[in-house]
């Protein structure tokens, strides 16, 4: 009897190691997604302003570093930025509890960590989307992104309630701690990886770090699929970050009145709709065809959003999980599809700038959106932000059903851009 898959992915121990690196370091940035907006609220009595602060400094570098980030991966090798991402992070995470240890944290310190702990997440995606189609075929990618993005998934589902029980025995500051041991578990296994990597080809003499981004830029803008999905996505996350940024903590004990046990057990049963879709996404794709499988995804992370907004004070956690998971199934067979359709489309010298133009775009405008959240909520009230989030939310599919997206079926390699 076996008890390991034998075919396939399950014979690449490299893919592995990067599958295993990114699986712990997930369930440990779960810990610190809880962890540090309320170290926050709870521990430092933050104002609604400084809670969106906090989240909008995290997501600052999307829109500050991701572009040359991009030229930087297309330049030099892919691994040792995995590491040293993991490593930096591990650092930066542990001055929290330290601090917290000599009563000398504040807003700060955790505004100034949000924002490290960012940049160094934008070397290590930027550089980790295109190094799985180093370690895997194009044939494979499905595959490859759908395992990495079921155990994303688990940690989504576990690592709130694990965060929410830590939290409430040990304080938000301590909790931090697991994440920075599992950042440096992830970096062992990024380095344990020996399939040799190849040094990028060296751009002609002159070739500015302007034109390189120019022509990554150019290419995803003039893309016919490239442009309708980063409308979707961007104007589900500008909007979103209202609603599922630091906000929807704050909302959740302030508002709501839970504590962190009562908040992270919603997160946990809710996010089981992010398992469902990571195991789903695979034969949905196959069914439907990778264009159909997008803009279905698209259509259920939009208009369910306003279940959030619509649950009672009396008992709001069946409609927060349902809203949870339901846009959590979306969501991720949305993004697993897209994030497969890009690897396969883009020819490989391009995909670093290719993940950082995206990257910067979709995500860059989650910062904009949770500030406006913190704006309304400090202005109008927590619950406005929540509400002006989920309607815009409710309309972010339309780019993509409009599009010719839903038409494709199957992914081909793009010729080179001239």
């Amino acid at each position: 009897m076996r008890l390991w898959p034998t075919g396939g992915l399950w014979r690449r121990p490299d893919f592995l190691r990067l599958w295993g690196a990114h699986t712990i370091s997930q369930f440990g940035t779960q810990i610190t997604l809880l962890a540090m907006p309320l170290a926050a609220i709870v521990s430092l009595d933050a104002t609604p302003f400084e809670v969106a602060l906090l989240g909008a400094l995290e997501y600052a570098p999307f829109l500050l570093l991701t572009l040359p980030a991009g030229v930087w991966v297309d330049r030099v090798r892919r691994r040792p930025l995995l590491i040293a991402a993991d490593v930096g992070r591990a650092l930066v995470l542990a001055t929290v509890p330290l601090a917290w240890a000599f009563d000398v944290l504040t807003i700060w310190q955790l505004l100034a960590v949000g924002f490290a702990m960012g940049t160094f997440t934008v070397v290590f995606d930027v550089a980790y989307v295109p190094y799985i189609a180093t370690l895997v075929e194009r044939q494979s990618l499905v595959d490859a992104n759908s395992k990495m993005e079921i155990t994303r998934s688990a940690a989504q589902a576990a690592g709130p309630g694990l965060g929410g029980a830590l939290v409430q025995l040990f304080g938000a500051p301590f909790a931090l701690a697991a994440d920075a041991v599992s950042f440096v578990v992830s970096g062992l296994l990024a380095w344990r990886i020996r399939t040799p990597e190849e040094q990028p080809e060296t751009e002609p003499a002159g070739r500015s770090t302007r034109r390189e981004l120019g022509e990554g830029l150019r290419y995803v803008v003039h893309h016919p699929l490239f442009r309708p999905i980063m409308a979707t996505t961007a104007a589900s996350n500008f909007f979103g970050a209202a609603v599922w940024g630091p906000l929807l903590l704050l909302y959740g004990v302030r508002v709501l009145e839970l504590d962190p046990a009562r908040i992270g057990l919603v997160l946990a049963i809710g996010n089981v709709g992010v398992i469902a879709g990571a195991l789903a996404v695979r034969p949905i794709t196959e069914l439907l065809g990778i264009g159909r499988t997008i803009a279905a995804a698209s259509i259920l992370f939009g208009p369910v959003v306003l279940l959030i907004p619509l649950a009672p004070k009396s008992q709001p956690e069946p409609l927060l999980i349902a809203g949870l998971a339901i846009t959590g199934f979306g969501g991720v067979v949305f993004n697993v599809a897209i994030r497969s359709l890009v690897q396969a489309i883009t020819p490989n010298r391009l995909l670093g700038r290719t993940t950082a133009v995206v990257r910067m775009i979709v995500w860059g405008v989650i910062p904009v959106g949770t500030l406006l959240g913190g704006v309304i909520a400090s202005t109008v009230g927590i619950s406005a932000a929540i509400w002006a989030g989920a309607i815009g939310a409710s309309l972010a599919a339309l780019p993509v059903l409009l599009s010719q997206v839903p038409s494709v079926t199957s992914v081909e390699p793009a010729p080179e851009p001239s």
